[in-house]
């Protein structure tokens, strides 16, 4: 029995013995040589990123080694200068999934990088660079560190969907989950018609959380930051291009229901808020021509620069002759857009129940709105 009993014990000695021996095997299988030769760029590279454009810079090194000649996985590394790689700016898998000794990134990323270390618009600044091989565990950081400097473009390469108007000189004041909302009115573009007060407002990519946040310093936009507003409220047109980093505020004077048949603004429309002008109990009265009643109208806008220029813009419909609208006319019937200043074309017409009646006469130019648009309700 004694002798039964050793053999078994031996056996399991045994056997610890071996899975020991199999797990030092397998973590000893994990280690990998750090990269030595870093291949491109090269050192102090400068990269300039043009407004809109596309492209990328691959980044490439030598292969690293793995203890059992297997696959070793590669990282790439982005720090401010004199930084450590601890806490790097940005990082990312080489190509084909952190397997190949390569790794493109591009122009979108590298601006990120260089937003991440300060960098500002139309501004170049220098980042640094290193690789680190592993299999997964036991990471080995390359002994090698190149730097590349980055211009940043005029325009912005990560340019929001959604974009909002904040701060204390703007009708939502500084609640950001007030702030008005601005038109998207092609890639990268945006518009609003809000009034502005004496304080303080910048821009934001969203109305809740942390947003990025976006102002004008007097030449162009830029990240973060405040613009400030001084004098009297005015309505005013706000334009930002992030595509080219532009920013405009044009004075909205007034805006008339310009009637074809007299060929004359009938009446001012007061600005109430959020982007919308309004007046009740207007009195409507039709133009009577030989063939009947006539009932066109737009509208038309007063602006005014930052040089004190006036300008003048028709809004008005998307067909240049119109039928009279009823009950079931579609929403876009009313849609508003720029037209020329010809007396009759691109004309509204008034619902037929409108003559020798009032009317609640509203223009609504709010970024929430969709598109801008405009409604008649007779009395």
């Amino acid at each position: 029995m004694k002798k039964i009993f050793y053999s078994l014990l031996a056996c399991i000695v045994a056997v610890l013995v071996v899975s020991g021996c199999k797990k030092d095997k397998t973590l000893n299988h994990t280690n990998v040589s750090a990269v030595s030769t870093l291949f491109a760029p090269e050192n102090n590279k400068f990269v300039k990123i043009a407004s809109g454009a596309s492209g990328a810079v691959s980044f490439e090194w030598e292969q690293a080694h793995a203890e059992d000649n297997g696959l070793v996985l590669y990282e790439v590394a982005f720090d401010k200068e004199g930084g450590d790689f601890s806490h790097p700016l940005y990082s990312a898998p080489s190509d084909g999934n952190g397997l190949y000794n390569k790794l493109s990134l591009t122009f979108s990323d590298l601006n990120k990088i260089a937003t991440s270390a300060g960098v500002k618009p139309q501004e170049s600044g220098k980042v640094i660079w290193t690789v680190m091989s592993s299999k997964g565990i036991n990471v080995q950081k390359s002994a090698q560190i190149r730097t590349v400097e980055i211009q940043r473009p005029a325009g912005f390469t990560d340019i929001p969907t959604e974009l909002y108007l904040t701060g204390t000189a703007t009708e939502g004041g500084d609640d950001l989950t007030k702030a008005v909302k601005l038109k998207l009115t092609a890639p990268g573009k945006f518009e609003a018609f809000t009034s502005l007060k004496a304080g303080t407002y910048h821009f934001a990519d969203r109305n809740t959380g942390t947003p990025s946040t976006y102002s004008y310093d007097g030449a162009k936009l830029t990240e973060a930051g405040n613009t400030t507003v001084a004098g009297a409220t005015k309505v005013q047109r706000i334009e930002v291009d992030f595509n080219v980093a532009a920013f405009k505020t044009t004075e909205v004077v007034s805006v008339g229901l310009w009637f074809a048949a007299d060929n004359k603004i009938w009446f001012d429309l007061p600005y109430k808020a959020a982007g919308v002008w309004e007046i009740d109990g207007a009195s409507v009265v039709f133009h009577q021509e030989s063939w009947g009643r006539d009932e066109r109208y737009k509208f038309r806008f007063i602006f005014k620069d930052g040089a004190g220029t006036s300008s003048t813009q028709y809004y008005g419909s998307t067909n240049s002759d119109n039928n009279r609208p009823d009950a079931g006319t579609a929403a876009s019937y009313f849609y508003m857009v720029p037209v020329n200043s010809n007396q009759y074309d691109y004309s509204f017409k008034f619902n037929g129940a409108a003559d020798n009646k009032t009317a609640d006469i509203k223009v609504d130019f709010s970024g929430a709105a969709g598109a801008y648009t405009h409604s008649v309700k007779v009395n």
